[in-house]
């Protein structure tokens, strides 16, 4: 059997998640995004409700909220750079070396990458062709796929990680901000809970689609998680501004 007597199929099956490169990687950053904006969204919560348990001045809220808010988005923002940075490095260092390897030893780098399709399934002299075929084409693109798992067209860049990572993070933590700020003060708890937890179930249900998860346990974690948290921070401000008071 040669390569071109291959059924393959056309495209996916119904349901069936199919990615090629650059679509996995806009599904990884619009996770990172929506993961970044849960997290805005829980932290600043947190700081505002245990504020509220704290004090009942508007002034002292909305500070807590501003300074919690800008120290968790450059947090978010510095911590991507860095750890998308070191996976950059290790990637092109991978790619270096495989490409160093390609210049001097081509027939055991042919040899290796007809092994590596082997242990995939095929037959040898099947996988000879498909080897062969592909290093005529592309022979460091088909040994990053097979061998480093990388597409050397499609390297992470660490400032567009660290700009999603400080902008979703902003967006998920404005909503408890304003909620607090803007309503009035009877009912500014009730309703930044409220729409913390919608927010979160919104969350929840996109980050378990983009998995292809089922959506009804990630809702509940992540609700229960958020309600948490803010029972906990309430309670400590609660403690503290008596104390301090």
């Amino acid at each position: 059997m040669t390569a071109s007597e291959i059924d393959v199929p056309s495209g996916p099956h119904e349901g069936e998640p199919h990615r090629s490169g650059g679509l996995a990687s806009r599904l990884n950053w619009l996770r990172a995004a929506v993961l970044g904006a849960n997290d805005g969204i829980v932290s600043t919560a947190g700081i505002v409700i245990g504020a509220v348990g704290a004090t009942s001045e508007r002034s002292a809220i909305v500070i807590a909220g501003v300074a919690g808010l800008a120290a968790g988005a450059m947090s978010m923002g510095a911590g991507e750079y860095v750890s998308v940075s070191t996976q950059r490095d290790s990637e092109l260092a991978l790619l270096d070396r495989e490409r160093q390897e390609l210049a001097e030893m081509p027939d055991e780098e042919l040899a290796e990458l007809t092994a590596l399709y082997v242990e995939k399934g095929l037959d040898e002299s099947l996988a000879q062709e498909v080897a062969e075929a592909l290093t005529r084409k592309d022979a460091l693109g088909a040994h990053a796929e097979v061998e480093l798992g990388i597409d050397p067209d499609d390297i992470s860049s660490p400032w567009h990680a660290a700009w999603a990572s400080m902008l979703s993070f902003t967006v998920g933590a404005l909503l408890p901000l304003l909620t607090m700020t803007l309503a009035a003060p009877d009912l500014r708890l009730w309703l930044t809970v409220g729409a913390v937890v919608v927010a979160l179930a919104a969350t929840g249900f996109v980050s378990a689609r983009l998995g292809y998860a089922k959506p009804g346990r990630a809702v509940v974690r992540n609700m229960a998680g958020g309600l948490f948290a803010m029972a906990v921070t309430y309670a400590i401000g609660s403690a503290l501004g008596t104390q301090i008071g």
